[in-house]
């Protein structure tokens, strides 16, 4: 029996066809994952689905009512959890699941006092492991914390379908599978789930796939006819998606270097970050070498972020020392940022400039000789392919040209060393496969590069890895050597088993 039969769906944007001729079912009560790269249609699709938009042409009918003409009706039914949530982050915890459950007209079902054992919302806040949080402002939560609050605010009136767009983007392997696990015990055996996710590791626990490419649907199925292991599936996907055919980066190829007389080029000493009482890090300490590639691993709110900020000089340490080519940063800090080049978590350009104007900005910015800047944003332009697109708005480009312009703007000097904090948060298999063969051919010109990320496979491309947990590090070694000692066959394993070990050697040190 099917939840979701759309037959032969198109949505147009002016000159755009986001979804070309698209036909499909989601059987009821599984858990369907929605692929496909950047731009393919997949969130259009999601959005058509519950009447948000309006299809050019073709029929859907979602749990036997037409979006288009029941979308009342069809909203009591649906939970829909947008990207980045859809919270309010100047409200509580308690005050977010108060506010949906009015969008949704269930405010009836607010009970005066919470700890009524009937109250839906203090039931979906015990099951979340929110309760301690319940009046803590939802923008001070953790990124898992968020996704937890999404999903319980989505859940509201115990919905028939729940439509789930990229939920746990930029979100930890941990938090990801123990929030698979608890929207699997959360809903009922004939609860739908149409799920958009960019972690093909995640997509391959699921019960079935729909695998869409530029508007278009390319396989709807079970993952495991894909693959008899995650990376065999990934490949597969790849593969159904066109291939990805590595070249030469010419970013590397036009990359000038000039190599740092020093071989130890990143270094942190007993790095140390406190708020009051508590630390966001604490004794940190390590060293990077020359083109060496070094991946900060843990759980959102571990402290990797915050390390990054100390490193380059945008967050002051409370104690130990920071050096960036043999310079205090501390003690320096223009002079040791004229050798970095930093790329955000988050997109920190500026939306409203366009890419030249944004590119202008951070010449200045990083201290590029005013007679060389206009020359230089041309090549800039050229290399990393932005030339259709250098007089459109930062802020309206594509995830992919976004990450593309970010990582332009942080190598517009030609830096020595070059920060990346979840550079591929979100972005498709092929983009990141691009950007990870960008990264590596830059290593090996002699360019030295911090990163930090949520896909366990681009730690694979890490020479060696620190992984945090609780602002400190519990483990430091190549991926091969980390993979030893969690006794695990792949990182993303190695990572579970490393943090749950630390939890429980920290629980009985209490």
């Amino acid at each position: 029996m099917y939840a979701v039969t759309i037959e032969h769906l198109t949505k147009k944007f002016t000159n755009t066809v986001a979804i070309d001729n698209l036909s499909m079912t989601v059987e009821q009560g599984k858990i369907t994952g929605l692929v496909g790269a950047d731009g393919a249609g997949k969130t259009t699709l999601l959005r058509t689905m519950i009447g948000l938009l309006l299809p050019t042409q073709g029929n859907i009918n979602v749990l036997g009512l037409d979006p288009k003409t029941h979308k009342n009706e069809l909203n009591l039914k649906i939970g829909y959890m947008p990207q980045h949530f859809g919270l309010y982050e100047d409200l509580t915890v308690l005050d977010n699941l108060k506010l949906f459950l009015r969008l949704k007209g269930l405010d009836r079902a607010i009970s005066a006092d919470l700890n009524q054992d009937h109250s839906e919302i203090a039931q979906l806040m015990e099951f979340t492991g929110l309760t301690p949080f319940k009046n803590r402002l939802a923008g001070a939560l953790s990124g898992g914390m968020k996704q937890k609050l999404g999903l319980a605010c989505t859940l509201l009136g115990k919905p028939e379908i729940l439509i789930l767009d990229e939920p746990s983007v930029g979100v930890d392997p941990l938090s990801r599978t123990e929030l698979l696990v608890m929207v699997r015990r959360m809903i009922s055996p004939k609860t739908t789930i149409l799920w958009s996710t960019a972690y093909l590791d995640e997509a391959y626990d699921f019960d079935a796939i729909a695998i869409m490419h530029q508007g278009t649907l390319i396989y709807n199925g079970t993952p495991h006819a894909l693959g008899k292991s995650p990376s065999e599936f990934e490949n597969n996907i790849i593969e159904l998606m066109g291939g990805y055919h590595k070249e030469s980066s010419k970013i590397a190829d036009n990359y000038v270097y000039e190599a740092p007389n020093i071989d130890i080029t990143v270094e942190a000493n007993n790095l140390e970050k406190r708020y009051g009482e508590f630390f966001a890090v604490k004794n940190n300490t390590f060293k990077i070498r020359k083109g060496e590639i070094f991946g900060l691993l843990g759980p959102n709110g571990a402290g990797k972020s915050t390390s990054f900020k100390m490193m380059c000089g945008l967050a002051r340490p409370t104690g130990g020392t920071a050096r960036i080519m043999g310079i205090d940063i501390s003690k320096h800090p223009e002079k040791a940022r004229a050798n970095l080049g930093y790329m955000a978590q988050k997109f920190s350009l500026y939306g409203s400039l366009t890419v030249r104007e944004n590119l202008e900005f951070f010449s200045r910015i990083y201290g590029v000789r005013p007679r060389d800047i206009s020359h230089k944003i041309s090549e800039v332009i050229s290399v990393f392919g932005l030339k259709d697109h250098e007089n459109a708005n930062a802020g309206e480009l594509p995830l992919g040209l976004k990450q593309r312009l970010s990582m332009a703007c942080a190598l517009i000097h030609n830096p020595p060393i070059l920060f990346l904090d979840e550079p591929t948060s979100g972005v498709d298999v092929i983009t990141r496969k691009d950007f990870w063969n960008h990264i590596t051919s830059l290593s090996k010109k002699g360019v030295t590069i911090l990163v930090t990320t949520h896909f366990m496979d681009e730690a694979e491309y890490c020479d060696r890895i620190s992984l945090f947990y609780k602002g400190q590090t519990i483990a430091v070694g190549t991926p091969s050597e980390l993979k030893k000692k969690a006794d695990a066959c792949d990182m993303k394993n190695a990572f579970v088993n490393l943090i749950k070990n630390a939890d429980r050697t920290l629980q009985s040190q209490k």
